[in-house]
């Protein structure tokens, strides 16, 4: 599978899992009820996906405009810190608000929920990969580092 078809089969098992877990994981953290943890699970995804796709496009802007071309270490590691921390801006004082709880607490909870989806992230590609093959940009003889 690949292509269009493959991204969006991709989205929607990664985000509907996603959403399921950190449904539960919000509502033992807050010891609220599961409807109301997985409407803001719901919510966090749609920021998440929207804060993706802004944060993509304002990097790769940027990234055109460098002398130097390629992803360093250091481009990939200021491109990942650069969008779980423009994402903490966005969810924290969403989590703050819909639980009732203090920023420290929704800083503490979403802290939570960054270790689960860099495990998850990595499980869930492996998974998929096995599952439905490798996309054409990764399939072949593996090129020299």
């Amino acid at each position: 599978m690949q292509g269009l078809k493959r991204r969006v089969v991709y989205i929607t098992l990664y985000e509907g899992i996603a959403i399921v877990a950190a449904s539960v994981g919000l509502a033992l953290m807050s010891g609220q009820g599961l409807g109301h943890s997985g409407v803001l699970a719901v919510i966090a995804s749609v920021i998440a996906v929207l804060w993706n796709l802004s944060f993509n496009w304002l990097f790769e802007r940027w990234e055109s405009r460098q002398a130097v071309r390629g992803r360093s270490v250091w481009r990939r590691i200021a491109h990942a810190i650069g969008f779980e921390g423009g994402l903490i801006v966005f969810l924290v004082p969403t989590f703050a608000w819909w639980l009732g709880v203090s920023l420290w607490t929704a800083f503490v909870m979403d802290l939570g929920l960054v270790v689960f989806f860099l495990v998850y992230t990595f499980v869930f590609n492996w998974a998929f990969d096995a599952i439905f093959g490798l996309p054409t940009s990764a399939a072949g003889a593996a090129q020299p580092a």
